[in-house]
């Protein structure tokens, strides 16, 4: 473990911490730009003074060992052989904890669902996931809102934008993205032949004004009638709101309100991130480029994950995990183990890197 790394980490936290003291809540966006810094600081800070405390423990022990006096020895090297082992826990849990953070994980994520070849099974499939991440969101104590949804006549989602709130949203939902497969005899098929659909899922972290600024000049702000399955009119009024961003060509829509003003503030939310994926995807190129380390490329056309309902299972084509799990993870209680191992396979690439 590079010493003048940890040296830094300290003195850049008591840099922080005197600031903080100075500043007080006078400049408040500086002040709690500060105090997250702080308390991300927090733990990785006390981990480090915790690893150079044993480290000088050990340092003691030494002399100890040099001593005459064998009842002293033989409890030196008992002593060294305990401190030996936090030290190494420790150094471990610095490595992970040392693993650069991606700016956007704590950030709330829109999710984006899209039935894709297979029909009407493509749609029941998107269904399936949407419900998927809303009882996960329940699981995790978030929130779940749609925002924008195009369903089938028989119950199946053509297209939803779902918006999910809470605590490292991003930071988990963004293994997500990509194709999902599955692998059923549909209800219609009297042959008992199974069918293969799929449905892709994009998943974007959530931007703020302060992310991307977008001035009224450069929009163009279409009104029309919402409309339910078949363009069966589920509006009496001119409700429905899409909204072009000109300099990005960048669209969305929103029809889910019956308020036109509720209808655009939605679109708006998701134009605001599409525009802010769009920026934060060239700038994750160039980071992979140079660490050469990536998840995957999170493009849509990429198969992650095949649900086969005839055999009850589960597999995370990117990690090679199968589960026999099926039931549990759509009903959002399973998916998080898929997503923690997904995580932790990350964190390994990330440190072979270093």
């Amino acid at each position: 473990m590079e010493e003048k790394k940890l040296n830094n980490i300290i003195e850049n936290f008591n840099e922080i911490e005197k600031k903080l003291s100075s500043i007080g809540e006078k400049d408040y966006n500086v002040f709690a730009k500060l105090s997250k810094e702080y308390s991300d600081l927090k733990p990785l800070v006390s981990k480090i003074n915790d690893f150079k405390k044993f480290n000088n423990e050990l340092h003691d022990l030494d002399e100890l060992l040099e001593s005459e006096d064998n009842d002293i020895k033989k409890e030196a090297v008992y002593e060294k052989e305990i401190l030996l082992k936090k030290v190494s826990e420790i150094e471990e849990e610095l490595k992970f904890m040392l693993i650069p953070k991606d700016e956007s994980d704590e950030k709330n994520a829109i999710v984006e669902i899209r039935a894709g070849t297979g029909g009407e099974e493509a749609a029941l499939f998107a269904s399936d996931l949407l419900r998927m991440y809303t009882k996960y969101s329940e699981v995790k104590s978030w929130r779940a809102e749609i925002m924008d949804l195009s369903e089938t006549d028989h119950d199946g989602v053509k297209e939803v934008i779902l918006k999910v709130s809470g605590n490292n949203v991003f930071g988990e939902l963004k293994y997500e993205s990509g194709t999902h497969r599955v692998q059923r005899v549909p209800l219609t098929e009297s042959g008992g032949r199974i069918h293969t659909s799929a449905a892709t899922v994009a998943v974007l972290p959530e931007a703020s004004d302060i992310d991307v600024e977008i001035l009224e000049k450069d929009l163009r702000v279409d009104i029309f009638r919402a409309s339910g399955p078949g363009g069966q009119s589920v509006n009496t009024t001119d409700s429905a709101v899409r909204i072009t961003h000109i300099p990005t060509g960048v669209v969305a829509q929103c029809q889910d309100e019956k308020s036109q003003h509720k209808n655009k503030a939605k679109a708006l939310t998701v134009l605001r991130t599409r525009i802010f994926e769009s920026e934060r995807q060239k700038k994750e190129k160039e980071r992979a480029q140079e660490r050469k380390s990536q998840v995957g490329s999170g493009d849509r056309s990429e198969r992650i994950r095949t649900y086969n309902f005839p055999q009850g299972r589960v597999t995370d084509h990117r990690i090679s995990l199968t589960l026999y799990k099926l039931e549990q993870i759509l009903a959002g209680e399973g998916l998080n183990e898929i997503i923690s191992s997904l995580i932790t396979d990350d964190n390994m690439k990330k440190l072979s890197q270093d």
